[in-house]
């Protein structure tokens, strides 16, 4: 009896996350634009903990599109501003898509990066995320390589290079850069300065070339 009344509660929740993961899909794909559609989502009773499912949401169709629309990035940014527990789900995102960015089709690859740049230069989210980046050739792969091709791309379009550059150059954020810029190994720091050269963007590593 205990066991049957665990079941019907699983296949509940289970049915309840369906029903609300086809009420975002179809809350999107209706809307006319972000506002519209934040505003409509923000009416959904949202329980704690369910930011994570609406945040991924966000990223999954926004992968879908033939091209990046900034319609994701704004529609992140917003919930990124209203509540800090969606600055946590995008950055458990962040996590999680460049761990298996190696799956994704370069279109996807194009959008989901330029959802990521969008949170970044609007400071929607912690830059804290690079510490999921350990740029060495052991360490990425072609795809890895392309993802942190598209984002840095797209903030130094967004942010111009004067500005990306004095980011990075944070004394209080070095902790989290470490690994996108590695000092410990020189393999590693010409690699790094070797990519970020070949990206159009060698500027971002005059501190590397100096250490070297």
């Amino acid at each position: 009896e205990e066991e049957r009344a665990k079941q019907e509660i699983r296949d509940k929740t289970e049915q309840d996350m369906v029903n609300f993961r086809r009420q975002v899909y179809l809350t999107i794909m209706s809307s006319v634009d972000f506002e519209e559609c934040a505003h409509k989502l923000l009416k959904f009773q949202i329980k704690e903990g369910m930011e994570k499912d609406m945040a991924e949401m966000v990223v999954e169709r926004c992968c879908q599109e033939r091209t990046f629309l900034r319609f994701y990035g704004l529609l992140g940014q917003r919930f990124c501003n209203l509540n800090a527990a969606y600055q946590e789900a995008f950055d458990d995102l962040f996590a999680r898509q460049y761990e298996s960015v190696h799956r994704l089709g370069t279109n996807k690859l194009r959008n989901v990066s330029k959802l990521f740049g969008h949170l970044l230069y609007t400071d929607a989210m912690p830059w804290s995320v690079m510490q999921y980046i350990t740029l060495s050739e052991e360490a990425t792969t072609s795809s890895s390589r392309i993802f942190i091709k598209y984002l840095f791309q797209d903030l130094a379009e967004h942010m111009g290079l004067a500005k990306l550059n004095a980011r990075l150059k944070d004394p209080t954020m070095q902790p989290f850069f470490s690994t996108l810029f590695p000092r410990q190994n020189p393999r590693d720091t010409r690699f790094a300065i070797n990519f970020f050269t070949a990206i159009g963007l060698g500027a971002l590593t005059d501190d590397l070339c100096e250490f070297l």
